[in-house]
């Protein structure tokens, strides 16, 4: 059985995108499914076809636009990285023994009931150490996701996190580990956000005070944080705690030219609540009080990109219909 600090070290071996700026959270959501599968103390190995309706929903929700199409590809490529310390492969040895850039397709994996799991001894480490798997579960939550979407990634997988911080403080942490959390934060960076725009939500105008101190308001990274996003005001938004988190699940975005909100086509009104949230579609941000601390169109599209799901609501502008100039 492997120590702490081995599986630890075995999860800091993730092969992540090699461009700047990708979010890719394939790897990190399959992990944290097979994290969930091992605490419920469900069988070390499990067949693609039985986890695939589960990994498509997580990466429908908390992944980029198109994502979920690619899902099979981290159940294979995952074997490969940390020379193989990390993931297991079962099935037969004509599709096992194929070149590591031949992935199989969606039906190769359900065909020939490939199975996948975590090595013996690291399965064997996860359910006995106690804290560990919490641990682990934490750092891949801290690396690869915004705080804002950790508690519905842990509520949809059922993932039960109590303990983490201990074991996670006491083993140190690897010298290449780059988490939000131990990258640098500009501890300025919420109320430079937050003074740009008046200390209210650049969307809805919620300005709640508790005395002087705002209540509910923090300062959204465009460019999300752990993925090289920048602590400036043209990387933020002064949000309410709701629109920071629909912002970050990709509910809506702002466009670049006139910096209006543009709502997803799969943001659907399911009853007041979401359609009081439309409201807003098409509306412009409240503008940050200089004309050099409105988002930059590079940020901008990043969110675009990575994490607003496409496609775009039209807007109505003058009673005409338009698309928005995503």
């Amino acid at each position: 059985m492997k120590t702490a600090t081995q599986v630890l070290d075995a999860f800091e071996n993730i092969r992540r995108a090699q461009r700047a700026g990708v979010y890719a959270p394939h790897k990190p959501l399959l992990i944290l499914l097979a994290l969930a599968r091992v605490q419920r103390g469900e069988p070390r190995m499990v067949e693609f076809m039985a986890i695939d309706e589960l990994l498509k929903q997580l990466l429908a929700e908390f992944g980029p636009s198109g994502a979920a199409k690619s899902r099979h590809y981290p159940f294979w490529h995952l074997a490969t990285d940390g020379h193989g310390a990390l993931w297991d492969l079962s099935g037969p040895r004509e599709m096992l023994t194929r070149p590591a850039g031949a992935t199989p397709s969606l039906g190769e994996l359900r065909e020939h009931r490939i199975k996948a799991g975590f090595p013996a001894d690291v399965d064997e480490a996860l359910r006995h150490i106690p804290g560990l798997l919490q641990a682990v579960a934490s750092r891949v939550l801290d690396t690869y996701f915004p705080a804002t979407l950790h508690a519905d990634i842990v509520a949809t997988l059922g993932l039960d996190l109590d303990g983490a911080s201990e074991l996670r403080d006491s083993v140190p942490a690897p010298a290449d580990y780059t988490t939000a959390e131990r990258r640098r934060r500009d501890p300025g960076f919420r109320e430079r956000v937050l003074r740009a725009y008046e200390y209210r939500c650049c969307v809805c105008g919620f300005d709640l005070r508790i005395g002087h101190t705002p209540a509910g308001l923090e300062a959204a990274h465009i460019q999300w944080h752990h993925v090289g996003g920048p602590d400036i005001e043209p990387n933020g938004l002064s949000l309410c705690a709701l629109h920071h988190k629909l912002f970050d699940l990709g509910v809506f975005t702002v466009e670049p030219a006139e910096h209006r909100v543009v709502f997803s086509q799969h943001a659907i009104s399911g009853g007041r609540g979401m359609e009081g949230e439309l409201q807003f579609h098409g509306r412009a941000i409240h503008a940050p009080q200089q004309a050099d601390l409105l988002p930059a169109p590079e940020f901008l599209a990043w969110n675009t990109k990575n994490v607003f799901k496409t496609p775009a609501r039209r807007v109505v502008l003058d009673g005409a219909t338009t698309q928005a100039a995503l």
